[in-house]
């Protein structure tokens, strides 16, 4: 074995030093709870008695739970509209913010500064902005255009469709990351192709997008994670409606556990999740091998 020098000790103490609060943190709040919460989906629990060993049948319960297929379609028919609609608003607004144009600090921070609100500040914005009565954008579409606006987060057919235009409001991170991959092309490979005749949306689709690829693919996995845990909107807004059109997993994981109280048919839910999120992003990595580019690859 290789002994360490007096200097690479001294730097491996300062390491052990500095990510303890961190070490210490994750094993107390995220890496316990977690390993509780997967003891707990074997068990009967209700809080106020102790556990009950159950086996398996939290989760052959939740395999035949009508309210598990109609919630998890619903989370998934959001996620196919919020996930694309998320990273092509996001590049679209970061390549126009990328540009060198008058007040363009002053523009990237009006479109970030939304998304460090909370969540639940921002739903009743959105409440108050799409209600069919008196909301700004049904008076807008009338008196402009004399379309009468739908009611948008009390129809069945639009309250989905509602949520994902309110991630105009929540997706100023993704804008960031991908504009900081947009400020870190290479100039001259744009300058080159510039004197070759190439036109601006050529050196796009060439250049940029298999350049950044890498980011989308980092922006995709974390907005389709982020949608699949979707639930202050429909708390705040809807309750889950109208007819269960608006039911998120999430939200019936969070009935589940803090109104019927059963703790342990919770925590198998909250698996279910992880392993679907987890199959999701194994196919995503697997699926985008032929889509990426990484600056290591062979040439």
């Amino acid at each position: 074995m290789r002994k360490l020098s007096l200097a690479m000790k001294r730097e491996e103490r300062s390491f052990w030093f500095f990510i303890a609060p961190w070490f210490i943190g994750f094993i107390c709040f995220t890496g316990g709870p977690i390993l509780v919460s997967l003891l707990l989906s074997f068990t009967d629990y209700n809080v106020i008695s102790s556990p009950t060993f159950a086996g398996t049948s939290n989760y052959s319960t939740l395999f035949g739970d009508r309210l598990f297929y109609k919630s998890l379609s619903v989370t998934l028919y959001y996620s196919v509209m919020a996930v694309p609609f998320t990273i092509l608003t996001s590049l679209i607004v970061a390549v126009l913010l990328n540009q060198k144009i008058k007040g363009q600090s002053l523009l990237r921070t009006l479109y970030y500064a939304p998304s460090i609100i909370s969540g639940v500040a921002v739903s009743f914005l959105w409440s108050w902005l799409l209600n069919p009565q008196f909301g700004v954008v049904n008076s807008v579409l009338y008196d402009w255009f004399g379309i009468q606006g739908p009611g948008w987060f009390t129809s069945p057919g639009t309250v989905v469709p509602s949520m994902v235009l309110m991630q105009l409001t929540a997706s100023g991170s993704t804008m960031v990351i991908f504009l900081a991959a947009l400020q870190s092309l290479p100039a001259d490979l744009f300058e080159a192709a510039s004197m070759e005749g190439a036109s601006g949306f050529a050196k796009f689709r060439k250049i940029t997008i298999p350049l950044i690829s890498p980011v989308i693919l980092f922006n995709t996995i974390i907005s389709m994670i982020g949608s699949l845990q979707i639930f202050t909107e429909a708390y705040v807004i809807t309750k889950g409606g109208p007819d269960w059109n608006s039911y998120f997993y999430v939200y019936y994981l969070f009935d589940t556990a803090f109104k019927q109280f059963r703790m342990g048919y919770a925590s198998a839910q909250a698996w279910i999740l992880f392993l679907l999120i987890f199959a999701l992003t194994l196919v995503s990595l697997w699926g985008s091998k032929k889509f990426v580019h990484y600056e290591y690859d062979s040439k």
